[in-house]
């Protein structure tokens, strides 16, 4: 098993959403590839650095608008994947967002009704 110097408070649920990323060197294009209340993990059409500073758009299945996240860093990359930390969000965006995490928590207890708990997917603990 591979070291990892960093943790995450928030269990990570996989989903497949468009998304639209800016940053000072452009804008890309990919998909959202999993999410939590704190970040994501972004497929996308480039390679970007450790350390930069994005604004990201993410059409959810709701279809109303975009979730718009402010302000995120990318705090690790690997080809054309990298993970996304969430560092502004508005009121309202964090609604949504929480919204989205809870139908996707109600979705998977739904589908493995019989686990014990989210401690399984930490097999470190």
């Amino acid at each position: 098993m591979a070291y990892r110097s960093y943790y995450r408070t928030y269990p990570r649920y996989p989903m497949q959403y468009p998304i639209i990323f800016g940053c000072a060197s452009g804008v890309g294009e990919g998909f959202l590839t999993n999410l939590s209340f704190s970040g994501c993990t972004v497929l996308c059409d480039r390679t970007l650095l450790v350390g930069v500073e994005v604004r990201v758009s993410v059409l959810l299945p709701d279809r109303t608008q975009a979730l718009s996240i402010e302000g995120g860093t990318i705090k690790w990359v690997d080809g054309c994947h990298f993970g996304l930390h969430f560092q502004h969000l508005t009121i309202s965006s964090r609604q949504r967002l929480n919204r989205t995490l809870r139908e996707a928590l109600i979705h998977r207890l739904k589908m493995h009704p019989g686990r014990k708990g989210c401690w399984e997917s930490y097999p470190w603990l």
